[in-house]
């Protein structure tokens, strides 16, 4: 393979993996009741430690979806054996990332949706290693 079969292999993946984290995002703040980008933005208030909490937990948890489905994006820009083969695994990982928001929600004894605007970092960082850790499972059995 040439340079520039490898340079347009890179911008052909790119294409669809950025579009697939863009996707990903919104969905993760359609999840939500709450606008994370909004509390993270309302964080910058020095002056409400409310607020700055609040921003806290919401990056937590919202980083931590997108490193899991990035994490899930990257297996499958590995093991893909073509483009359409990646966007599923993407989707997939999208699903599976809400799929386990969901599960954790349903299993804990207190409501993440409302400990996150409340400034439960303990939460966000909680939810956020949960997402890491689903995207690392999913990357593996992507490979399997």
């Amino acid at each position: 393979m040439s340079q520039w079969e490898f340079l347009s292999n890179f911008f052909l993946y790119l294409v669809v993996t950025i579009p697939i984290m863009a996707v990903g995002i919104f969905v993760f703040q359609l999840t939500t009741p709450y606008n994370e980008f909004a509390l993270i933005r309302e964080g910058a208030d020095a002056d409400d430690p409310r607020k700055s909490a609040a921003a806290k937990a919401a990056a937590h948890d919202l980083g931590g979806k997108i490193i899991g489905l990035a994490i899930v994006l990257a297996s499958a820009v590995y093991h893909a054996v073509s483009l359409w083969d990646l966007a599923l695994w993407g989707l997939v990982g999208v699903v599976f990332q809400v799929g386990v928001f969901y599960l954790f929600e349903w299993l804990t004894p207190f409501r993440v949706i409302s400990e996150i605007p409340k400034g439960n970092v303990s939460v966000g960082l909680f939810a956020s290693r949960l997402s890491i850790a689903t995207g690392l499972l999913l990357a593996a059995l992507i490979s399997y």
